[in-house]
Order: structure tokens, then sequence, then C-alpha cells
């Protein structure tokens, strides 16, 4: 019997996973890049906040609509070529916009990328899943989620300057460009994996899996850290202007908080790999982070709180991120891994959705309220996932 090469594998395993948190980069870096210019081009166009609002809302509402579609897709036919196809859909769609003279096509193309991201993101989720297999999981899906959270950091500032410097059709280009290439190198170093049709569930047995608590508890933790992270970059800057704080120093808070969420999630993922940091806990300590952030931002004064809140969310977002999908990996069935990242996915952007409505619903009586009322639910939110998995599957029998 022929010895395996470890070096060569593990060599093609870090080009592999450097590719799918590339992927991740692209999704990240093209939902923030428009969406934080869009005020500017929306007014620009004369457009009413009902149509920026409309503008805003198409991409996610793609994802959400068609990401358990491409998981499933992803299950039946291979990762790979919903990957590839989904980076070169969402390449074409910036160049289409890109080549078109038409200031309404704007609508189109974000759809179009929207639903472009709803393929290749649960696809390159499965695919980390099965790079990391079961002593390394937590590792690398910290890596993936940090590449993500520098693309949501570098978006806003790289599309402003792109938008400063040609243009929306300048930042559309760039994206065409970037979505391309990284279609190009993952066609080159993402294998083709492995066929599992034999082991696909039925759809009742994937319902019945997808309603466990094995499944809902870190889908409620990461649409519950996706909602602070969201409801934080949306209105972190409010308070700071009702503070007389500027447009720098509310933007530096936003970005640090990014910059946390990122530097941590590696260091969340090898935890739980060396068993130092448990699910459960992991997420119950992030979810609590995020809950006393947001009532601090509006506890302490302004420059404090806005700081405060910046490394309490961040660092919670961190934590609960990579834990999350690892245990979701952990616990998804043979031959569904896409269908599973694919309905995660659904729970977090209802959570990047529903934080900044509720906080902006309450807040038309009481800002402060908007912030104390999404900490309670957070709050909620980590008491539930702390329950240990044997106590809650016994809970649910009796």
């Amino acid at each position: 019997m022929t010895a395996p090469l470890p070096v060569d594998v593990d060599r093609q395993r870090r080009r592999q996973l450097r590719t799918l948190c590339a992927a991740g980069f692209v999704t990240a870096f093209g939902a923030h890049a428009v969406a934080a210019n869009l005020g500017g081009y929306a007014t620009g166009h004369h457009a009413s906040l009902l149509e920026l609002g409309v503008l805003l809302a198409v991409y996610d509402g793609a994802e959400v609509i068609l990401k358990p579609v491409f998981g499933v897709l992803a299950d039946r036919i291979g990762a790979r070529p919903v990957l590839i196809g989904g980076l070169v859909g969402f390449a074409v769609a910036s160049a289409a916009f890109a080549a078109a003279r038409h200031p309404d096509a704007l609508g189109v193309a974000r759809l179009a990328q929207g639903a472009s991201a709803a393929a290749f993101s649960p696809a390159a989720s499965a695919m980390v899943a099965a790079l990391g297999g079961q002593k390394a999981r937590g590792r690398v899906f910290g890596g993936y989620g940090a590449a993500k959270g520098l693309g949501y950091v570098a978006g806003p500032v790289v599309g402003g300057g792109l938008v400063m410097a040609g243009g929306y059709r300048l930042l559309f280009a760039m994206m065409a460009v970037l979505g391309l290439a990284v279609a190009g190198v993952a066609l080159f170093t993402v294998p083709a994996g492995p066929t599992t049709a034999k082991a696909r569930p039925t759809v009742v047995g994937l319902v019945r899996v997808l309603g466990t608590t094995e499944f809902v508890r870190p889908v409620v933790a990461l649409g519950g850290a996706t909602a602070a992270l969201s409801a934080s970059v949306g209105f972190l800057p409010v308070i700071g202007a009702r503070h007389h704080l500027g447009p720098l120093v509310t933007g530096a808070a936003v970005s640090a908080l990014a910059a946390f969420a990122a530097l941590v999630q590696p260091k969340a993922g090898r935890a739980l790999d060396a068993r130092t940091l448990r699910a459960g806990h992991g997420m119950a300590f992030g979810l609590a982070a995020t809950a006393l952030g947001l009532v601090l931002a509006v506890a302490l004064p302004a420059a404090a709180g806005l700081a405060t809140a910046a490394v309490l969310v961040g660092c919670g977002v961190g934590v609960v991120t990579p834990v999350g999908f690892a245990e979701l990996a952990r616990n998804a069935p043979a031959g569904a891994a896409g269908a599973t990242m694919g309905g995660a996915e659904v729970g977090r952007e209802l959570g990047d959705a529903g934080g900044p409505l509720l906080v902006g619903i309450v807040s038309a009586v009481s800002l402060t309220g908007g912030f104390l009322a999404l900490a309670g639910l957070l709050a909620l939110a980590a008491a539930v996932t702390s329950i240990p998995q044997g106590c809650a599957t016994h809970v649910k029998q009796s």
C-alpha cells in the first residue's frame, strides 16, 4: 500500500480553502460595495426613498428565496459547478450593468447579483465544511468568515473610491473582473466532490432534520449575531450623530466592529477544534457579548459607547459565526451539506433584515428602546443556546 503524501495534500487543501475564501470575499464585497453607495446613486438620479429601499432589498431578497434551492442543487449535482456557475453569473450581471447606459438597469443587475450569490455562497460553505473534516472544521470556517469580514470592511471604502474615480459603471466593472477571476481560479483549484446520490436524504427526512435542535440552535445564534451586526452598522452612526460626532468617528467605529469580527473568527474556530471552547458556550457567550454591546452603546457617553459597542458586538459576532457554521456542518445529514448551509443562510439573511427593522420600529418612540429591545432578544437567544444539547433533546421528547 502506497503511503499518502501529507505535505502535498495539505498544500492542495490550502489552495482550495483560499479559493473558497475568495468566493466568500466576493459575495460580501459585492453586497456592501454597492449598498453603501446606493444613497448617492439614488440622490443623483432623483429616486425616492421607496425606490432606494427596493434597490437595497432586492439583493438580499433574492438570496433568501434562492439559497435553499441552490443548496439542494449543490447536493444533487455537486458543489463545484454551482460555485463556478454562481461566480460566472455574478460577473455577467455586473458586466451587463457596466455595459448598459440606462440607469434603471441597476435594479435588474442587483437582482441578478443576488441570485448568483445565492448560488455560490451555500456551495462554498458546503465545500469549506468538507475541507475541514472532523478535526479542522472550526479553523476553516474561521478563515472563511474572516475573508467575508474583510469583504464587508473593504466594500464600502473601495466601492466609494471606485465610484468617485469612475462612477457606478467602474464599480460594476471591477466586480465583474473580480467574480470572473475567482471563477477561473476555482476552475483549476477546486476539485469535483464525490457523488452523494446514494446518501441523499428524502425531502421529508431533510425537513425533519432541519427542525431539530441541532439545526435550530446554531441558526438562531447566527441569525441573532447577524441582526446585531446589521443593526449596529446602521444605527451606531445615528447615535454618534445625535451626540455631534462627525462621520469620521462613526465610520471608524463601524470599521472597527467589522475588523474585530474578522480578527476573532479564526481564533474562535481554532479554540473550537482544540476543544477549549464548547459550541453551546461559544454561541451563548457571543450572543451575550453582542447584547451587552448594544446596551452599553446607549448607556455610556457617546464616544465611549460607540467604541465599547464596536468591540463587544464585533467580538461576539466573531465567536458565533465560525462556531455556528461548524456545528451545522457537524450535524448535517449525509449528502445534504448544501441544503443545510442554504437553510442556515436564510436564517442569517432574516436576521440581517430583522435586526435593523426591529430597532427602526421601536426607535420611532425611542432609539434607546430600540437597542434595548434587540438586546433583550439576543439575551434570550443566548439563554436558549446555552442549554446543553442533551437537555434540549430531553425537554423536546418529554
